[in-house]
This record gives structure tokens, C-alpha cells and sequence, in this order.
């Protein structure tokens, strides 16, 4: 059973040095996020990829969506964004916008899509994004089974998932509402999922820059 630690800000250095921990052994984690709990294992730990994908169970191939603590940690996993990113990112990150850009080849096949896009979102959680800058990137998929309701709460998160994973951090409870808007760039801009921000919002952003809806394999 998961081993479960409180979550405050600023985390304090025990709680980020075992979580980092956690992740280094190939660990799997939840924590709290702007929308609902995440599980989390490192982007670069193979072996934990392949266990969060046995806990999420039938996912239909989808990839898992990754969590950074800066725009900076972009650069461990795309080449240079482009504009279009780099004005989404000023105005909705940190937030619930995830943007689907083009992967750098060495990043696992777990995150990427058909197209060998992965998607990106810094959360608008300050202790997420702190103990990300510590760990660097994590997954940030929902903490349940597939097929399941996310987690609001620790003790969701127990119930669901518990017996599986190794550390959940304790935040309380999660906002929940809608989850992040999913948004691939590359090679057009395009809708993949339609969550908290708007299209209208990307559209005014992005101005002249065609953004369709519609439906694809990158979802939360």
C-alpha cells in the first residue's frame, strides 16, 4: 500500500528528497495538480513507464502527458518551440492548457503520439511546480484506472489506485471541474480535446493562425 505524506508549500526538503527518491528507483507517485490528482513517474525511467501503464490498464494507445516546472525543461524534451507555443505559453501557462509539440527521438514511445508529439502543461500549482523543478519532468495522467473517475482527493486516490503505486502526496482536495484543454501545434494547430480554456481564448491568441476542433489520440 502506498506510503502517504502531507503536501504543502513550500514542500518541505524531506518530502522532496524522498519523492525524488521515488522517482530515481523507478517509482510511481500521485500528486495533487490544478484539476485533479496525477500519477507521476519520471519521463526517463522506462521501467516506471512501462508500471504506470499496467495500473492505468486498456488506454487504446493513448500517450501519457507530461508535467514540467518551467518552460525551460521544454528544452530536455522538444527542439525550439514554436512562435505560436511561445505565445500560448506566455499566456496561459502555468494553467490548464496542454500543448502537443514535436519530441526530441529519444523520448519514450509511452509519451509520444503516431506523429511523435508529446503532450506538455505546467501546472498552476506552486508546490507541483517546485517539486517538479526538483525531480524534473513527470507524467501528469489521471490518478485511476481507465475507465474510472479521476481522483480528487488522497483518499481517492488510495481507493483506486493504492495498492500499486508507491507514495501519494497528500494536497487535499482538488479542484476538479474540467480537465486541461489539449491543443497539438505541429504540423497545424488543432483541438484535440476541449477543456477548461477556450477556443475562442487560443483563437485570440493566436489570431491569425487557422485552429480547428475536432478529435485525436493525446487526451489526459
Amino acid at each position: 500500500m502506498a506510503l502517504i505524506l502531507p503536501f504543502n508549500f513550500p514542500p518541505s526538503l524531506q518530502i522532496m528528497e524522498q519523492v525524488e527518491g521515488c522517482v530515481h528507483d523507478g517509482g510511481v507517485l500521485a500528486v495533487p495538480t490544478d484539476s485533479f490528482y496525477a500519477l507521476a513517474v519520471g519521463v526517463f525511467q522506462p521501467t516506471a513507464l512501462k508500471r504506470l501503464l499496467a495500473i492505468k490498464g486498456d488506454r487504446d494507445h493513448k500517450p501519457f502527458p507530461v508535467l514540467i516546472g518551467d518552460p525551460s525543461q521544454l528544452e530536455q524534451l522538444i527542439e525550439d518551440p514554436p512562435e505560436m507555443a511561445t505565445k500560448l505559453i506566455t499566456q496561459f501557462w502555468p494553467g490548464l492548457l496542454t500543448l502537443v509539440l514535436l519530441a526530441k527521438p529519444h523520448v519514450a514511445s509511452e509519451l509520444t503520439n503516431e506523429l511523435g508529439a508529446i503532450g506538455l502543461r505546467q501546472p498552476n500549482d506552486l508546490r507541483v511546480c517546485a517539486l517538479l523543478k526538483h525531480t524534473g519532468p513527470l507524467t501528469g495522467t489521471s490518478a485511476n484506472r481507465s475507465g474510472h473517475l479521476p481522483a480528487q482527493s488522497a483518499e481517492e486516490v488510495r481507493q483506486q489506485v493504492g495498492s500499486a503505486i508507491d507514495l501519494i502526496l497528500d494536497g487535499g482536495p482538488t479542484p476538479g471541474g474540467h480537465p486541461s484543454t489539449v491543443l497539438q501545434l505541429q504540423p497545424a494547430p488543432h483541438i484535440i480535446r476541449q477543456g477548461k480554456i477556450s477556443l475562442a481564448a487560443i483563437q485570440n491568441v493566436l489570431r491569425d493562425e487557422m485552429v480547428s476542433g475536432g478529435s485525436s489520440d493525446v487526451k489526459r
